[in-house]
C-alpha cells in the first residue's frame, strides 16, 4: 500500500471526505458529491484520483452497483495518528413504503400510492445493491404478470427510484395518458416501447414513448411465504 503521505493531496482530501461522510451516513458518496466537497469540479477527473487510490491499496471499487466505493483502509487523522475505524453500512435500514404496484394488465393508480411516512418498512441493506436508502422505495404486488420472474402476489419489491431504463430492467412504470400503472420489464424498440410479462399466457404491452413514465427499477423482491 502506498505511504498516505505520498499521495497528493487531493487524493488525501478525498480519503478524508470519504471517511467522514460513510462514518456520519453508513455508505459512500457519490462522485458528484466527492467532487464538490473536495473543489473538483470534473466528474472525470474525480473518477482519476478514485482509480488512482484504488491503485494505492486505499479503496475498492464496484462499476456494477450505485456508489460502489469501499474504503479498505483507516484514514490518519491530521495528526498523523490513525483515525477511528469507519462504521461500515447499518444491516438493517428503512424504505419508503408507497402503497402497490399491478403485475397485471395497466390499471388505474390507486389513491394509496403515494408514502406514508409511517408504513417505511426496514430491510437488509444487502437488498439495496448499494443504492442509498434515500434514493429507494418498495411497493407491494397485485396480480401474477411477473410469476416467471418469481414474483407473486403479496411480494413485495425494492425499486431505485429513477426516470430512465435500459432494455431488460423490470421497472414500475407510469402509463400518463392512460393514468395507469404497471410492473413490467422494459423494451425499447425503435418509435414505441414494450412492456413485457413474465407470464407465458400474457402478450406485451405497446405504449408510445411520450407517454411511458418510468418511476423505478427493481432492485430486489421480498417474498411472502
Amino acid at each position: 500500500m502506498k505511504d498516505f503521505n505520498k499521495l497528493s493531496e487531493r487524493q488525501r482530501n478525498i480519503l478524508r471526505y470519504m471517511e467522514k461522510y460513510v462514518t456520519d451516513h453508513g455508505f459512500p458518496p457519490t462522485i458528484r458529491q466527492i467532487g464538490e466537497a473536495t473543489g473538483i469540479n470534473s466528474t472525470s477527473v474525480v473518477n482519476y484520483n478514485l482509480n488512482k487510490l484504488v491503485q494505492a491499496g486505499y479503496l475498492a471499487r464496484s462499476s456494477h452497483v450505485a456508489r460502489g466505493l469501499r474504503l479498505t483502509q483507516a484514514v490518519p487523522g491530521t495528526d498523523g495518528k490513525k483515525a477511528a475505524r469507519v462504521k461500515l453500512q447499518p444491516s438493517n435500514v428503512q424504505v419508503r413504503m408507497y402503497g402497490h404496484i399491478f403485475a397485471s394488465e395497466p390499471v388505474p393508480v390507486p389513491e394509496d400510492y403515494y408514502p406514508d411516512p409511517e408504513d417505511n418498512i426496514e430491510v437488509t441493506a444487502s437488498l439495496l445493491s448499494g443504492v442509498d436508502p434515500a434514493e429507494a422505495f418498495a411497493l407491494r404486488v397485485k396480480g401474477d404478470s411477473m410469476v416467471d420472474a418469481m414474483i407473486r402476489e403479496g411480494d413485495i419489491v425494492i425499486l431505485r427510484s429513477q426516470q430512465t431504463a435500459n432494455n431488460g430492467d423490470m421497472v414500475a412504470v407510469w402509463l400518463e395518458d392512460r393514468s395507469e400503472t404497471t410492473l413490467k420489464y422494459f423494451y425499447k424498440e425503435g418509435s414505441r416501447i414494450r412492456l413485457q410479462p413474465a407470464h407465458p399466457h400474457m402478450q406485451p404491452i405497446y405504449v408510445d414513448p411520450a407517454t411511458c413514465r418510468v418511476r423505478g427499477k427493481v432492485l430486489s423482491i421480498i417474498r411472502q411465504v
